[in-house]
């Protein structure tokens, strides 16, 4: 038979478990990409990084862009609304990311 004492230790950690996970969840995404990018400098092991902003707009932007279509169910004017763009910028970059809405 399982201590009452054992019982409340095992809920305390699944609950500080549990608080992590929506700690983690909720955590800014500033935070994710300073997180990101001090481990992908750490990876370099001393190479010298080239064309990081293209680098890093490009694999945020894309998703983002998809994110947005999804969220609107395609309609490329209130993606653009949302985004705060022009539709026309909007167009341009779906196509530049082959992302189709």
């Amino acid at each position: 038979m399982v201590s009452s004492k054992k019982k409340s230790a095992k809920k305390r950690k699944v609950a500080k478990k549990k608080a992590q996970q929506v700690q983690l969840r909720n955590k800014p995404l500033r935070r994710l990409t300073e997180e990101a990018l001090a481990k992908y400098f750490k990876d370099l092991n001393g190479h010298q990084p080239s064309n990081l902003y293209d680098f890093v707009i490009g694999e945020v932007e894309a998703p983002l862009l998809q994110s947005v279509m999804d969220y609107t169910e395609g309609n490329q004017t209130l993606a653009a609304d949302v985004l705060g763009i022009n539709r026309a910028t909007l167009r341009k970059k779906l196509k530049q990311y082959k992302l189709h809405s």
